[in-house]
């Protein structure tokens, strides 16, 4: 699993708006906060853990935050369709699709028959595509990924 201090890996990744970049370039001179979840349009993700980023983007972004991404190994269309039903228009999502990114930085589980290959659940800060925080989630657990702590590590609290 990658780690604080660590350079995120080059891998091409999936905009929702269909248009590939390579994750060195996307997260180059920028700092960002990543969050990824284990599928869009599934209960946790859709009821609590992206609308609290679209809530909270703007507070977000006020602390010095470029973008707010939200990944899940879903195709573009479902995460198009996704941030459209969810207004998240002020928020970038990655649809890492064979999940090349995931699998990459070591944060893959795999689900069986639920949905296959997945993402944990976890939220990191990237600053020039060095991990500076990274946040995974337990099983079954939603916490540390929410906006609001990161929002709260972002403001020293």
């Amino acid at each position: 699993m990658i780690q604080t201090g660590e350079k995120l890996p080059s891998v091409t990744i999936a905009l929702a708006n269909g248009e590939s970049v390579n994750s060195t370039d996307f997260f180059a001179d920028k700092k960002v906060v990543l969050f990824a979840l284990p599928g869009a349009f599934t209960p946790t993700c859709s009821a609590t853990h992206l609308p609290g980023y679209v809530v909270l983007a703007d507070e977000i972004k006020e602390q010095g935050v470029d973008e707010i991404v939200c990944l899940s190994v879903n195709d573009s269309f479902v995460m198009k369709a996704w941030g459209e039903s969810q207004n998240a228009e002020a928020l970038t999502l990655i649809a890492d699709g064979n999940a090349e990114f995931t699998r990459a930085i070591g944060l893959d589980m795999d689900t069986g028959s639920f949905g296959g290959v997945r993402s944990q659940r976890y939220a990191m800060i990237v600053e020039n595509g060095v991990v500076t925080l990274l946040n995974v989630e337990a099983q079954k657990s939603f916490e540390v990924s929410k906006a609001e702590t990161i929002l709260a590590v972002l403001k020293g609290l």
